[in-house]
């Protein structure tokens, strides 16, 4: 992955975690004599996948929560199912009365009914639970009357700025749908499991992303407790991949203390810098848009732009605040309106590339053509979504049109333009699946067959870009991972076929067949025979 055209060498040395000879074979056995050897027998050796975005702390919940994902990643496909799906699981993990039932990957725009289901139907089916279905983007949940009950929200409750309370048709009274600042409250003070229990699921966590090839994952939005959970697990050596956290600006007071360090590994753990949140999603209608969308408002609003997170004032000043400390930037933006605000505030702190603070714009869905300048100018990365152009590229047509819903994660135009860029899941908004990004990289296929941005495709190797030197440029890894060559990290990852040398339609079914981290196999694809 050094360069811009693909480049292979025969055997590759590592020693004690870290790479010392890339080249020839004959040269590696004649200054290796004594080195174990190992041959790949026509497989494929890569760096090992960097996460350029997800949020690994969601993982503990996919633990201990229903799937109720529409298809391909579950199987719920209307009200029907879904009920039923949280009927299985509740009985399944024995859920009592009056405790919480929680499913995740919610996701209305594939249900047959295409609308949000209320509590009415939950009420229905759960009377005596508190219920919560979070919404795929994690931006959002719809909450049965139990639930919204404990959260203290009813017909007096005022919708916050920047939030979403949907209402019964004809009056005040919640539906159960809660969007943005309106959930977060809710969701923050949810019961988790205790820390103990988190630990002891680590590995499985863990495995999420080092079964499909990644030895560097992100918790993109972490709460202080839940990166001291992390930190506990690093002192105790439970971590087997790098983990870098993203702190989350709404305990940004707790995170400017002089008891967190920014942008240094302990262990396998580091603190990158810190997340900011200036719109929702756009499936969710909740992206901040300079045009209005086509469909209205989560809620039927009319004239529907969605709404900036924080105020701009508000956003410039802790911006500041966390530039004055020289910490990283990370922006969560992706409608255009939102990317303005970012170009806006980066501008106003007197930053350009040349002072290589690689802000990170998070997503940069919606973006327009005339950003891609300004970020090469203004020295902001972004970590693209194309995962989006398959899960919810139709919905994006019907709600901002055909035109811009094709320009969105622009991986193309990005790289023409030498932006530095990286490719993510979101997780668990989708799954960790890396050769499904690449893949959605190279064809940009919705569900229905529709090409979303023809001119946006790339090939195998720009992929593949926005899952290695992409994403370890935007953490300041670039000298330690991302390329297989002396000096950084045996991280690598075993396909059991070349990307670079498959058809497009068969990328996704490519396996990963081991991950190494250092040197240490931490992952292995094992055969179960099948006696019967």
């Amino acid at each position: 992955m050094e360069g811009d055209s693909p480049a292979y060498e025969e055997a590759i040395v590592e020693s004690e975690g870290i790479i010392v000879f890339v080249g020839s074979e004959l040269e590696a056995n004649k200054r290796f004599k004594n080195a174990s050897r190992i041959d790949l027998q026509g497989k494929t050796l890569l760096p090992g996948f960097i996460d350029g975005h997800s949020h690994l702390s969601h993982g503990f919940n996919s633990v201990i929560q229903a799937n109720v994902s529409v298809p391909p990643v579950g199987k719920v496909i209307d009200f029907n199912s879904l009920i039923e799906t949280l009927k299985r699981f509740q009985q399944e993990q024995q859920i009592d009365e009056g405790e919480w039932l929680m499913g995740y990957g919610y996701d209305p725009s594939g249900l047959k009914e295409n609308k949000h289901i209320t509590k009415v139907e939950l009420d229905a089916a759960f009377p005596n639970h508190k219920v919560m279905l979070v919404h795929v983007s994690g931006h959002g949940a719809v909450l049965n009357s139990l639930a919204l009950e404990w959260a203290g929200i009813d017909e007096n409750t005022e919708t916050p700025h920047g939030g979403v309370i949907a209402r019964m048709e004809g009056s005040s009274e919640p539906a159960g749908l809660l969007f943005e600042t309106a959930f977060l409250p809710v969701f923050s003070k949810m019961p988790k499991p205790s820390e103990q229990e988190m630990l002891d699921m680590l590995d499985e966590v863990q495995l999420i992303y080092s079964s499909e090839g990644y030895t560097h994952a992100q918790d993109g939005a972490a709460h202080v407790n839940e990166y001291l959970l992390l930190k506990k697990a690093s002192e105790q050596n439970r971590l087997y991949i790098d983990i870098a956290s993203l702190a989350l600006f709404t305990e940004l007071d707790e995170w400017m203390s002089p008891e967190f360090t920014f942008g240094e590994y302990e262990g396998h753990l580091k603190l990158q810098g810190v997340k900011f949140a200036m719109d929702g999603s756009p499936q969710g209608k909740t992206a901040h848009m300079t045009k209005p969308y086509l469909t209205g408002g989560p809620n039927g609003e009319e004239d529907w732009y969605g709404s900036p997170f924080l105020p701009f004032g508000m956003f410039s000043n802790l911006v500041k605040q966390v530039a004055d400390k020289k910490i990283q930037i990370f922006v969560h933006t992706n409608g255009d309106a939102a990317i303005d605000n970012l170009i806006q505030v980066v501008k106003s702190l007197n930053l350009t590339a040349e002072d290589d603070h690689r802000t990170v714009a998070v997503h940069s869905q919606f973006q327009r053509p005339d950003h891609l300048p300004e970020y090469k100018s203004l020295g902001i990365s972004p970590t693209y979504f194309t995962n989006h152009t398959f899960f919810w590229g139709d919905e994006h047509i019907t709600n901002q049109g055909l035109e811009r819903a094709s320009f969105i994660s622009p991986l193309k135009t990005a790289d023409n333009h030498g932006v530095i860029f990286s490719n993510h899941s979101d997780y668990s908004v989708t799954p960790t699946n890396a050769l499904f990004i690449i893949w959605t990289a190279m064809n940009r296929i919705t569900r229905s067959g529709t090409v979303l941005g023809e001119n946006e495709k790339v090939n195998a190797y720009t992929a593949l870009k926005g899952l290695t030197t992409g994403p370890a440029y935007q953490v300041f890894e670039e000298h330690r991972k991302g390329m297989l060559k002396e000096g950084l990290l045996a991280d690598f990852v075993i396909l059991d076929k070349n990307p670079l040398k498959t058809e497009i339609d068969q990328i996704k079914e490519i396996t990963i067949l081991e991950t190494i981290k250092e040197g240490q196999t931490i992952y292995k694809k094992t055969t179960v025979a099948n006696n019967g």
